[in-house]
């Protein structure tokens, strides 16, 4: 990392990259205590807002945002699911998971997250934050006073900011990623040799759940995203090209796939969205180097398999706000120096369990008869014994997973 030599300077204890969930949430939390920050994001406010992403927010996640006051859209507008629905050997398996907590998942898809924190860090608490900003650098990270540099996207005049703390938050591409220096971090990496073929549809879902297809063709997933719009996925060879699924062949594939005796029959309607997602995962150790502080895709992915990955970025980013406040507050930096092991141990739990649902999903269709009959009693397990049921729930829902 180079010495900086611009330009406009500016003083500021926290500069967060990134302006995702975790991003907007640590800049909320920090505004509301009166700890100043700048957010830099390389893309457009109408981008973000847009950008398809996940849905499923677990309960706890929503009630800690409640508490900070950014949950109010949720609570008021979001849908709550209680079971999902295994088909599979053509049969219908209900799984009601709050029969078994007393917990719920909240379907509030990812860009209206964003809009919402947006909105209340920018717009409502006035917060500073720059859009379209570009050739982000971090400088000094390992001393006591980094700071971090951009272009301006307007005129194209380096900028820069000196801080105490840099967050961040721009996720599995982003630059702070790459300024972790490699001979004082791992990663860890996992590749699930499958794809998935995201798809959004301009039609009402086909069920008030969410529907998990175990296919000896491979995985299929329905899940509700609104009245009108329905999410599917269907596994696919990693690295599959979406052009070789015209539409003609996509819903056959998913009747196929979600087919069972006396479900009534899927909902079509036009394909609006095609994207192949390679299921992969890494873990970075430890998550945080000097002043830099790493939070969600920035220090680990988990694929889409479990729905974790919004979650986890929610988790990291009220851990380190809440350090944040108490260094700047009262001179406590016990959360700072916990925070890398206080997040990896929900990274390591929720990475486990997508890889054991994974197995579950993807076995049948793997080619291997060992694999697929081990995961087809895994199901049955989970099916019919009330322990196993429970125990997969809780994870499922994230319960108890920081212990």
């Amino acid at each position: 990392m180079t010495t900086p030599s611009p330009v406009p300077v500016r003083h500021v204890p926290v500069v967060i990259v990134g302006a995702g969930p975790a991003g907007l949430t640590v800049a909320n939390i920090l505004r509301a205590a009166s700890v100043d920050c700048v957010v830099l994001e390389a893309e457009s406010r109408e981008f973000i807002e847009r950008r398809p992403r996940a849905g499923f927010l677990e309960e706890w996640a929503v009630r800690a945002l409640e508490r900070r006051g950014l949950a109010d859209r949720i609570v008021e507008r979001a849908s709550t699911h209680s079971e999902f629905e295994f088909r599979f050997e053509g049969g219908r398996h209900p799984f009601r998971y709050t029969e078994l907590t007393g917990h719920h998942h909240y379907v509030y898809p990812q860009p209206l997250l964003v809009t919402d924190l947006v909105r209340e860090y920018a717009d409502v608490r006035g917060g500073d934050i720059r859009f379209g900003v570009r050739d982000v650098e971090l400088h000094g990270i390992d001393g006591e006073r980094p700071s971090v540099s951009y272009s301006d996207p307007e005129t194209g005049e380096r900028r820069l900011l000196r801080c105490e703390f840099v967050a961040g938050c721009d996720g599995a591409r982003g630059v702070t990623r790459t300024a972790m220096p490699a001979a004082r971090t791992a990663v860890a990496r996992h590749d699930h040799g499958v794809g998935w073929l995201a798809l959004l549809a301009e039609a009402p879902p086909s069920s008030d759940c969410v529907i998990l297809g175990v296919h000896p063709r491979g995985f299929a997933g329905h899940m509700p995203r609104s009245p009108e719009v329905t999410r599917y996925y269907l596994q696919c060879p990693p690295g599959d090209d979406p052009g070789n699924w015209p539409d003609e062949r996509v819903w056959p594939e998913l009747h196929t796939r979600l087919a069972v005796d006396g479900a009534p029959p899927l909902t079509e309607g036009p394909l609006i969205e095609k994207r192949v997602l390679d299921m992969h995962d890494y873990v970075t150790e430890p998550m945080a180097y000097g002043r830099l502080y790493l939070a969600g895709e920035s220090a680990h992915l988990v694929a889409p398999i479990a729905a974790k990955g919004m979650n986890l970025a929610l988790h990291d980013a009220l851990l380190l706000a809440d350090a944040l406040v108490a260094y700047h507050g009262k001179g406590d930096d016990s959360g700072l120096r916990g925070y890398s092991a206080a997040c990896l141990r929900r990274v390591w739990h929720y990475q486990e369990f997508s890889q054991w649902l994974s197995e579950l999903y993807h076995g049948p269709s793997s080619g291997n008869p060992f694999r697929a009959g081990t995961a087809s009693a895994r199901l049955r397990r989970v099916l019919g014994s009330p322990a196993a049921a429970t125990s997969f729930a809780e994870m499922f829902l994230g319960k108890d997973t920081d212990h």
